[in-house]
């Protein structure tokens, strides 16, 4: 005798275009199908949004695993469970009945089950004479078969935008750190910058923010921070290398002088004729020895006056405060990056900043001030131009004399030797 398989629900239960759409997914099972039925759970948890099921449907489901004899799923084996509702219940951590039939209902709607009901409504299974069964009315587990596939690219997406959204909060969380001990250290190293109008900017991105964010309000907030700790970041660094550029060249200055008095108290008497015979040369070829010493800042901040201005009544009191002034300048005068980079190679940081500072004191004089720093720089690397003309001849075109104040602990000019002064008299920086 045929049995006809029940395709419509018991009672007053209405039929759904879905629950036909399941049906008909459900007879295209190969009978070669198998899954491990608790491996295919956890990716349906996984998935449990996408798929539409409820976190209680999900304890039920588990409960009609449960009931199903064997680990595995297959295509060619009953898939059918009859449990009653008080089974079902007690497998589910004791369940309400009413709770109970919402999420059957659930699961029959996200396409995991089917329901199979008999002419009464009631689950069972009728058994052949070999005790096979050859009937059942319950719950159909086929449609979890068939979608196996489905399910477990579900899963996996739902797992990458787990990961993607951790790894946005990591990120963000690195990028919050990193920018406020980055300002700490500049406030405590007195790093020059408007630190407190920075902190401010970083309070405004990060303070709106809700405690629940989306990934894309994650990534479009950690672009805000990435854009902001890459400017601390660069401004830090730059510090920290003209802070190590200006410690290496005070030593290698320390050193070559300490070397060249060796080497004239050693030879003072010997090669006095050639050095009387070299100089006259010199005067005679244009090219004139300069002073090995370096410039007070004293001096150059009574040559260069613009640039002191420009810090709102900060005091520089340190080269590394003169040097920071100078990058705060650049981009003033519209000298690239390129340029300044190459003349701090050229020159040294402390250098390039006096040369810089000038540019800025003549720059009414000056229609390009990049072209004019590559040019002095191109001639820094021939040996033919030197800061302290420079920094005379602005002494000069200011008071008509080299004169100086007692800033800080700069060197009075007065100091120099006549023939020093006659020196810089004759030269002119162009």
């Amino acid at each position: 005798m045929q049995t006809h398989i029940a395709t419509t629900p018991f009672g007053r239960r209405a039929m759904s275009l879905g629950q036909i759409s399941t049906q008909a997914t459900a007879r295209t099972l190969s009978p070669d199908a198998v899954e491990n039925k608790w491996k295919l759970f956890q990716c349906i948890r996984e998935a449990r949004a996408a798929l539409g099921a409820t976190d209680r449907g999900l304890a039920i489901l588990n409960a009609l695993l449960s009931f199903h004899p064997d680990t595995t799923l297959a295509g060619d084996g009953p898939l059918i469970v009859w449990p009653s509702n008080e089974q079902l219940s007690a497998r589910a951590n004791g369940i309400s009945p009413a709770t109970l039939r919402r999420h059957l209902a659930n699961l029959v709607d996200s396409g995991l089950i089917i329901r199979r009901d008999s002419p009464n409504g009631k689950r069972y299974a009728r058994k052949g004479r070999g005790g096979q069964v050859e009937q059942a009315f319950g719950f159909d587990l086929t449609p979890l078969l068939v979608r196996a596939d489905e399910i477990r690219t579900l899963a996996e997406a739902v797992q990458a935008d787990k990961r993607a959204f951790r790894v946005a909060r990591e990120r963000m969380t690195l990028l919050r750190r990193d920018i406020v001990k980055m300002i700490d250290t500049a406030i405590e190293e007195k790093v020059p910058g408007a630190w407190g109008r920075i902190l401010q900017h970083y309070q405004s991105i990060v303070a709106p923010l809700p405690r629940t964010m989306s990934i894309e309000l994650i990534e479009a907030t950690c672009g805000e921070l990435q854009d902001l700790w890459a400017d601390i970041r660069d401004a830090l660094e730059s510090f920290a290398d003209s802070e190590n550029m200006s410690a290496n060249e005070s030593h290698s200055a320390s050193h070559k002088q300490n070397s060249k008095t060796d080497y004239q108290s050693e030879s003072k008497h010997s090669s006095r004729n050639n050095t009387e015979a070299s100089s006259n040369a010199e005067e005679a070829g244009n090219v004139e020895r300069l002073p090995d010493r370096e410039l007070p800042l004293g001096i150059v901040l009574d040559a260069c006056p613009a640039v002191a201005e420009l810090g709102g009544g900060r005091a520089l009191r340190h080269w590394r405060d003169f040097v920071a002034m100078a990058e705060e300048v650049r981009p003033m005068l519209g000298i690239s990056p390129s340029a300044w980079a190459e003349a701090v190679d050229i020159l040294g940081a402390r250098q390039a900043a006096i040369t810089l500072a000038g540019i800025y004191q003549r720059s009414d004089q000056i229609n390009n001030a990049g072209g004019y720093l590559r040019n002095l720089t191109d001639r820094a690397r021939d040996g033919k131009f030197s800061t302290w003309p420079m920094i005379m001849a602005l002494l000069r075109a200011k008071s008509g004399e080299v004169r100086t104040s007692a800033v800080l602990d700069q060197e009075p000019v007065d100091a120099m030797s006549d023939a020093l002064k006659r020196s810089l008299e004759k030269r002119k920086w162009t």
